[in-house]
């Protein structure tokens, strides 16, 4: 019998392994790059990943303690949650009406 904590981790991978979680994370990855490319103190281009990683990342910023790396680590991970819920959303959308068999 395999253990919980192995099914939950395959469960995970196969999230993240979905079209639409990677074309998500890439976007994210795309917008966050180009923010840094062209932030400047006169731009606030770097407000457009964490809105495209919200709300995850905004409930992060507020949760996280303040450090230097406090905005970059919210994007970072309000995109990875983001992601987990897409992948799980387009997951049991394809499954329909059958049932998963791994769980």
């Amino acid at each position: 019998m395999p253990r919980p904590g192995l099914s939950v981790l395959r469960g995970v991978r196969r999230t993240f392994l979905g079209t639409a979680a990677r074309i998500y994370l890439t976007g994210c990855a795309l917008l966050l790059g180009w923010a840094i490319v062209t932030a400047s103190d006169e731009t606030m281009a770097a407000v457009v990943p964490l809105f495209a990683t919200a709300p995850s990342s905004i409930v992060l910023l507020f949760l996280l303690p303040e450090a230097d790396t406090t905005f970059l680590l919210s994007i970072l991970l309000g995109a990875l949650v983001n992601a987990m819920v897409i992948g799980w959303c387009a997951r049991v959308l394809r499954r329909g009406n059958n049932p998963d068999p791994a769980s």
